[in-house]
C-alpha cells in the first residue's frame, strides 16, 4: 500500500513498563483496569518525499505518512511513548478520546502540557471509555498535524458486535492536505508580518494526491475489493483547514458511525466531513467490475473569489478479469460552494438512541452560554486604535470578542498547582457587544477584539447548553467546526441567521440528536449543543480550522472536581515535559500588540 501505513503495535520497552509499574503503585489506573492494555512507540522524525513535482522534507511518526493506526477495543488503555527526533517542540492529541479525569495526556500545547522538546520523550496514557468506532490522533502544536496524524480504530467489546451487518472487510481512509515548502517557517514569517496564512496546495487520500494533481498519477492510492462484499470504510478528515465533500464513483454508501459513536444508517451518494470529523461508512461492491474513483473536493464557505479546485483521489479496483478502463468519477460529488448539499447531509445525522445504545440529553440546564465565533482585528497600537477597515491592524479571530493567547506555563499545571498569573477565570458567557451578527454592514468597532488567556469554570456535574453564533465580521462569514476536548456533546439544534432564544429552542431535537466531538457552526448561522460537565480537568474548545485556531478562536474550560476521588482529576504522572527551553516561535507568540509591553492577562 503506497504512502500509507495500516497498523503498527511496537513491542514494549523498559521505559513504558517502568512507567506502568509506577502508575499502578500510585493507584492511577482507571476502574476498568481489567480491559486490555496496548503499547506503541512513536518516533517523530523527518523523511524526504516528492509531491507536486517538488522534493520536500516532512515530519512523520515512524517514517510513515499518515502515521500508525492504533487498534483497541472499547474500554482499553494505550500507552504511547513519543520520542521527538524533529527540530522543534511537539505534542500529540487523541482526538475524540474523552480521557476520563486524565487531562495530563490530552495534549494541546500550553493548555495541558508544554512541548516535547527535540531529543526528549514523553509517554501518553490514552484511556478509552464509551467511544466505539473510528477516531484519530494528531499533533497539537502549531501546524505540525499537517503530516503528524493517524487513525484510531475502536472495536466493540469482546463478545459484542456492530449494530449493523458484519462487514466482510474494512479499510482506513485518511483525508489530508498538502502544503509545499517549509510550512513551519512560512507560518512563523506570516505571523511576524501579520500576513495571511498559506492555503493548501492539494488534498490527499492515504498520503497521496491522486490522478488529478501534477506528477502524482503514478503514486495514486489503490484499494482492491471483491464483487458482492460489504466493506466498512473508516474515514478520517485530517485536513487542517477545509471541509471536504467525499464520494465514490458509481456507488452509494451508508453512514453508520460519526465521531466514535453509532448513528441511524443514512444511505447517501456523498458525505461532507469537517476537519476533525470521522465517519464509519458501509460500501457494498455490487457495481460492474471495474475501477472507480474515491474523490474529495473542498466545501468552500469563505468569501474568497474562487475555490482552489483541487481534487483528491484514490482508486477502488475490483478483482478479476475485465477491461481496465479509465476509472469512473463520482458525478454526484457536490461542487465547492454547494451549501445546500452540505447542510442537507449534516441534518440527516441522528443518534441510534435505542435500548442497546441509549443517549442522555441534559434537560435541566444549569449553565447557559452564548458564544460568537468571529474574524476580528487586534489594534496595531493600543494607545491609538485605528478603527478603519484595512488600516494595518492585526488579523485575528475570537470567541465572544476574546482572542486567545497562550501562556508560558500550561493551564493545567497552573490550575492543579494553584499558580496565579497565567490565566483568569472571566471568559464571558455572552458577547461583550450585542449587534446584528449576520449583517454584512456593521459598526467597525465591534470587530476590534482583545487578547486574553481567559477560561470558563464549570462546577462538576453542571448541565450546560452553549449556542455558538457565526458572524459576518470583516467578510469572514464561514463554517466553523467547533471541537471540544474531553467530552462528546449532543447537537440539539442548528439554523441560519441570528439565534432567537424564544423560537429556535422550540425546534430542538431532544429525542435522537447526534453525539459528536466536532460539529459545524453554519455560515452566518448558529449551533446549539448540550453536555454534562462530569469529566473534571482542563479542556480546550476551539475551531478546528487551523488558521482560526492560530489566530485565537479557542477557549479553555476548567471543570472542577466533584466530592469524591472518583469524581476528581487524577494526580499528574511522574514526568511532564518542562515549560522551559522551548524556542521563541509560534507556540508562544501567536499575536502581540506593536509597542505594547503591558500584561493584559
Amino acid at each position: 500500500m503506497k504512502g500509507f501505513f495500516q497498523s503498527q503495535n511496537a513491542a514494549t520497552h523498559g521505559l513504558i513498563l517502568a512507567g506502568c509499574v509506577l502508575l499502578l503503585s500510585l493507584g492511577q489506573f482507571p476502574s476498568w483496569v481489567s480491559a486490555d492494555v496496548h503499547y506503541y512507540d512513536f518516533v517523530l522524525k523527518e523523511i524526504n518525499v516528492s509531491k507536486l513535482c517538488l522534493n520536500d522534507t516532512i515530519l512523520t511518526v515512524n517514517g510513515f505518512f499518515p502515521g500508525p493506526v492504533i487498534r483497541v477495543r472499547k474500554g482499553d488503555t494505550v500507552y504511547v511513548n513519543v520520542t521527538n527526533q524533529g527540530h522543534y517542540g511537539v505534542t500529540l492529541h487523541w482526538h475524540g478520546v474523552k480521557q476520563p479525569k486524565n487531562s495530563w495526556s490530552d495534549g494541546p500545547v500550553f493548555v495541558t502540557q508544554c512541548p516535547i522538546q527535540p531529543g526528549a520523550n514523553f509517554t501518553y496514557e490514552v484511556i478509552f471509555s464509551d467511544e466505539e468506532g473510528t477516531l484519530w490522533w494528531h499533533a497539537h502544536s502549531d501546524w505540525t498535524r499537517v503530516t503528524v496524524h493517524g487513525a484510531i480504530v475502536i472495536l466493540p467489546e469482546e463478545g459484542t458486535t456492530y449494530p449493523f451487518p458484519e462487514p466482510d472487510g474494512e479499510e482506513v481512509i485518511v483525508l489530508g492536505s498538502w502544503y509545499n515548502g517549509d510550512l513551519h517557517k512560512e507560518i512563523n514569517e506570516d505571523l511576524e508580518t501579520h500576513a495571511d496564512i498559506p492555503h493548501s496546495n492539494g488534498y490527499l487520500i492515504n498520503g497521496e494526491l491522486g490522478d488529478f494533481a501534477n506528477c502524482s498519477r503514478g503514486t495514486t492510492y489503490r484499494w482492491s475489493v471483491d464483487y458482492g462484499k460489504r466493506y466498512l470504510l473508516r474515514i478520517v478528515n485530517a485536513v487542517v483547514d477545509d471541509e471536504l465533500f467525499f464520494a465514490i464513483g458509481g456507488h452509494n454508501i451508508t453512514v453508520v458511525g460519526w465521531d466514535g459513536s453509532y448513528v441511524k444508517p443514512v444511505e447517501t451518494s456523498y458525505i461532507m466531513l469537517s476537519p476533525g470529523n470521522t465517519m464509519d461508512v458501509l460500501l457494498t461492491t455490487n457495481r460492474p467490475p471495474g475501477r472507480y474513483y474515491m474523490a474529495s473536493r473542498q466545501f468552500l464557505t469563505e468569501s474568497r473569489d474562487s475555490p482552489d479546485g483541487y481534487i483528491g483521489s484514490a482508486i477502488i479496483e475490483y478483482t478479476g478479469d475485465y477491461n481496465f478502463s479509465f476509472p469512473n468519477f463520482p458525478n454526484y460529488l457536490p461542487q465547492s460552494r454547494d451549501m445546500k448539499a452540505a447542510m442537507t447531509f449534516t441534518s440527516l445525522i441522528k443518534s441510534l438512541a435505542n435500548e442497546d445504545y441509549p443517549i442522555s440529553v441534559p434537560m435541566n440546564i444549569t449553565t447557559r452560554m452564548f458564544i460568537t465565533v468571529s474574524m476580528s482585528e487586534l489594534c496595531s497600537d493600543r494607545m491609538d486604535c485605528n478603527i478603519t477597515a484595512g488600516s494595518g491592524n492585526i488579523l485575528a479571530s475570537s470567541m465572544n470578542n476574546i482572542s486567545w493567547v497562550n501562556p508560558t506555563v500550561d493551564i493545567l499545571q497552573a490550575y492543579y498547582r494553584n499558580i496565579s498569573g497565567y490565566y483568569t477565570t472571566d471568559f464571558p458567557d455572552w458577547p461583550l457587544i450585542m449587534y446584528n451578527f449576520t449583517k454584512d454592514s456593521y459598526d467597525y468597532n465591534v470587530s476590534i477584539t482583545d487578547q486574553g488567556t481567559k477560561v470558563k469554570v464549570l462546577n462538576y456535574n453542571e448541565s450546560a447548553e452553549i449556542v455558538f453564533q457565526g458572524t459576518a465580521l470583516l467578510g469572514g462569514a464561514s463554517v466553523h467546526p467547533m471541537h471540544m476536548h474531553g467530552y462528546g456533546f449532543y447537537v440539539v439544534g442548528m439554523g441560519e441567521g441570528n439565534f432567537n432564544n424564544e423560537t429556535d429552542p422550540l425546534t430542538y431535537n431532544l429525542v435522537d440528536p447526534p453525539k459528536a466531538n466536532t460539529f459545524i457552526v453554519p455560515r452566518n448561522g448558529w449551533l446549539a449543543i448540550r453536555f454534562v460537565a462530569n469529566n473534571p480537568g482542563v479542556w480546550l474548545w476551539h475551531c478546528h480550522l487551523e488558521r482560526h485556531l492560530t489566530w485565537g478562536m479557542d477557549v479553555v474550560f476548567i471543570v472542577k472536581n466533584g466530592d469524591t476521588e472518583e469524581t476528581s482529576l487524577r494526580p499528574p504522572p511522574p514526568y511532564m515535559p518542562p515549560c522551559t527551553g522551548y524556542p521563541n516561535n509560534i507556540l508562544t507568540k501567536k499575536r502581540s500588540y506593536v509597542g505594547d509591553d503591558q500584561d493584559y492577562l
